[in-house]
């Protein structure tokens, strides 16, 4: 079975997927994965994420809480109970965005990074439930930190971080995932600051520019990314460091913003009751008077959540945010 997946042109991840979702070659499935690592499938349980031995000292912050051990006999076909405020939920979407980090894992390439040193943990207990997780695009290409949503009860990064990193990575810019500690919008913007610095400050060892990076986030996770590009890394405890050439913002009823705001890109549901468009839609065009170039998409039948949008009418909306990143990348 090896020997046919070479000359198939699916990537392994993909493959299984595939098997995953339609059963097709159930017995040669198992015998590749036990030959490659053990892949996850749709059918794979929670308990399964973090048992595995890629993601071995981080397995459950790949998850949505501290502790989501009553989770654990839910299978990734289930996944949306673990993301009561998302939509759209796609769980084939979830294991081909983990199996790919596992076969990132099995190439010994490190997906997993601490942005705050073992004595900052150590003074902030509930700093060791952060972290970074990296989909490497081409070497030296800018990078996009997304911060994922969930209320700041919990972070939604199966659903609404590691797909759209992944599709990030396909266009063939860097793409980061971050975990960030639970509780509270301030706390959450601190911890962005705190990885924003790591990854400018580092950005010679993790092989990414340093320059043109832009911030992304979802419901909670855009009003991180807004504050932090209205008001820089320096007020949320991190040191002054350039601020991010774009911001992409998926529906939040976030307001403020700043004349000093760089170019955001804005996406929303026409039936978010989370997240009302005409909201949304109020803070994109005050910017717009105010010479921010801006762009908005209000998208028909959905609502909040929907994370890459796969198979709604937002689907693309991933490549159409990284083209308008691309149109403001500093030559």
């Amino acid at each position: 079975m090896v020997m046919k997946l070479k000359r198939l042109s699916l990537s392994v991840s993909a493959f299984l997927v595939l098997i995953a979702t339609t059963g097709v070659f159930a017995k040669d499935a198992v015998e590749t994965r036990q030959a490659v690592g053990t892949y996850l499938t749709v059918d794979s349980y929670v308990r399964d994420i973090v048992n595995h031995p890629a993601f071995d000292g981080f397995g459950e912050l790949l998850l949505t809480r501290d502790d989501n051990s009553s989770y654990y006999d839910t299978r990734l076909s289930n996944a949306a109970v673990l993301l009561p405020y998302h939509q759209n939920v796609v769980p084939a979407d979830i294991v081909a965005a983990l199996n790919f980090m596992i076969d990132e894992a099995n190439g010994g390439k490190e997906i997993f990074y601490d942005f705050y040193t073992a004595t900052q943990k150590q003074a902030d207990d509930s700093k060791k439930n952060t972290g970074l997780f990296f989909f490497r695009g081409k070497p030296g290409a800018p990078f996009a930190i997304i911060s994922p949503g969930g209320g700041f009860s919990y972070v939604g990064s199966l659903h609404e971080g590691f797909p759209i990193a992944r599709e990030i990575k396909d266009h063939g810019y860097n793409a980061f995932v971050i975990r960030y500690r639970i509780g509270g919008e301030r706390i959450a913007c601190e911890d962005l600051a705190a990885a924003i610095s790591y990854i400018l400050l580092n950005a010679a060892a993790l092989n990414v520019s340093s320059r043109n990076y832009s911030l992304w986030g979802g419901s909670a996770g855009a009003r991180m990314a807004a504050r932090l590009a209205s008001y820089g890394t320096g007020a949320y405890g991190g040191k002054n460091l350039p601020p991010p050439v774009t911001a992409v913002i998926a529906y939040t009823g976030h307001t403020d913003w700043t004349r000093n705001d760089p170019p955001t890109f804005t996406i929303v549901g026409e039936r978010d009751g989370i997240a009302n468009h005409a909201v949304m839609e109020r803070r994109v065009n005050a910017m717009k008077a105010a010479g921010i170039d801006t762009k908005f998409h209000k998208y028909p039948g959905l609502g909040h959540g929907f994370g890459a949008g796969t198979g709604t009418a937002a689907q693309g909306w991933v490549a159409n945010a990284v083209r308008f990143w691309e149109s403001h990348l500093a030559k």
